[in-house]
């Protein structure tokens, strides 16, 4: 199967701090990768680096058979890339119908779309930004980043700092989206048994360079490599 992300050797960092060092990974279409770590460990950094938002100091990045690395940040989301950084970015001053209608571009991924996977947003679709939860501002910038009908999803942190009932419609939401439609995804995330059961591949982290790689299932069947990993002590 061909590869829809090869990234080779790929360091890069904030000016001349370089935080990543000779990442490698790679992704085929319809594959979601759950991207482990410690907190400071470049999970972050790699998934600013493919949005374009990062100054690349080597190696490659390879989507859809084109040189990623070569696109500058305007233009990543027309080739392709959906971003939900953990800031979320989404336009706060205007409603929910705005933001969805401002960035929607061509293809299977509507508005409607949108509102059908998150209902709460179809009840709020006059409301501004500024009057949501913080759970749904993040189904808010998910539907943003699916309206532009990516090729690639990019989520980081989706569930960071969310009631316990907002992160279970989240991981539904986010199922659906890369295991019954098939989407491609990367997923940056601090539950890692929740990421792993709806992933196909993971890589971890550490100091800015990938120290494991495989399927999510492998490291879901051993509980204490995954801890050790992390530096979870059981």
């Amino acid at each position: 199967m061909a590869e829809l992300l090869k990234v080779e050797n790929l360091s890069a960092g904030y000016g001349e701090a370089v935080v990543l060092n000779n990442v490698s990974v790679s992704l085929a279409p319809g594959q979601t990768l759950a991207l482990l770590g410690r907190n400071g460990t470049g999970k972050t950094t790699f998934m600013n680096t493919l949005a374009g938002a990062t100054r690349q100091h080597g190696g490659s990045i390879t989507f859809d058979g084109a040189a990623l690395h070569k696109v500058p940040l305007h233009l990543r989301a027309k080739a392709g890339i959906g971003w939900v950084p953990q800031e979320r970015n989404i336009f706060k001053s205007l409603t929910v119908d705005e933001n969805l209608t401002a960035v929607a571009r061509p293809g299977p991924w509507t508005p409607a779309r949108a509102y059908e996977m998150f209902p709460r947003l179809a009840e709020r679709k006059t409301n501004l930004g500024t009057q949501l939860s913080g759970g749904e501002q993040q189904m808010l910038a998910v539907a943003r980043a699916l309206v532009l009908n990516p090729k690639l999803l990019l989520l980081d942190e989706p569930l960071e700092g969310l009631a316990p009932i907002i992160v279970q419609e989240l991981l539904r939401a986010i199922r659906r989206i890369t295991r019954e439609e098939g989407l491609s995804a990367i997923i940056v995330e601090q539950h890692p048994q929740a990421i792993l059961a709806i992933s196909d591949v993971a890589a971890v982290l550490d100091r800015g360079t990938v120290v494991h790689s495989g399927t999510a299932q492998s490291l879901l069947d051993q509980p204490e490599l995954l801890d050790r990993l992390l530096g979870v002590a059981r």
